[in-house]
């Protein structure tokens, strides 16, 4: 790892980015928080936060061509995050407030709001069950906690591609985690999730340090 490695939080003006770079700092991750596509080009990892409407976040990215280097970061070998409406931008669509396309890096899972019969927002703590073969959670014990706050998922469960993570509200299952390769995404916020999110947080700093991942994930 180089002396300078550091982790890139993205910023296109819809994430909670002081409390995911503190959390960051927590771990030991030295973090740039950046809009600029050249600024984040050189970090050992991305994060990719968010907070609002999959729309106005899409178009932001798009404006500041933050898509592009996403898009391509997957072919870098190098470890991104997504956090929360992160993940769902990492997917192939979503429906809220009309279908619109996603970034696609993973692209079998589609983004819908919870069944009518959920109160939305799903905000709390629930347990999470994962693939213990998923590096991002190595060392947190299975149905520990995390804590949530949408009102729309990815639709896909434990065991399907691309799904590391799964968790319950009310009578619907969904994913909380994904994970393809050097691409991760949860739907918890880690850096409201105490010590079980700190420890995703290590996790993907160690990551990081390690430099270029290979292989593919679940």
């Amino acid at each position: 790892m180089s002396a300078r490695a550091y982790i890139g939080v993205v910023d296109y003006g819809r994430g909670n980015l002081r409390s995911v770079a503190k959390a960051l700092e927590k771990v030991g991750a030295p973090v740039r928080v950046s809009a600029s596509p050249a600024a984040l080009a050189s970090a050992a990892g991305l994060v990719l936060p968010g907070v609002g409407a999959f729309g106005d976040a899409l178009a932001e990215l798009r404006r500041r061509r933050l898509d592009v280097l996403l898009r391509r970061w997957e072919a870098s070998g190098r470890p991104l995050l997504g956090v929360c409406l992160g993940l769902q931008l990492l997917c192939r669509d979503s429906d809220e407030f009309g279908l619109r396309p996603g970034l696609g890096l993973f692209g079998g899972l589609r983004v819908r709001r919870f069944g009518r019969r959920l109160k939305v927002p799903h905000m709390g703590w629930n347990p999470v069950v994962h693939d213990p073969g998923c590096p991002l959670f190595a060392g947190v014990p299975q149905g520990a906690p995390f804590y949530f706050l949408h009102s729309y998922r990815a639709a896909g469960r434990l065991g399907r591609v691309g799904v590391a993570a799964e968790a319950e509200y009310g009578d619907e299952r969904f994913a909380a985690a994904l994970w393809r390769g050097n691409v991760f995404a949860t739907q918890f916020h880690p850096e409201k999730s105490q010590k079980a999110g700190l420890r995703v947080y290590r996790n993907f700093w160690g990551l990081c340090r390690r430099g270029p991942m290979r292989g593919r994930g679940a």
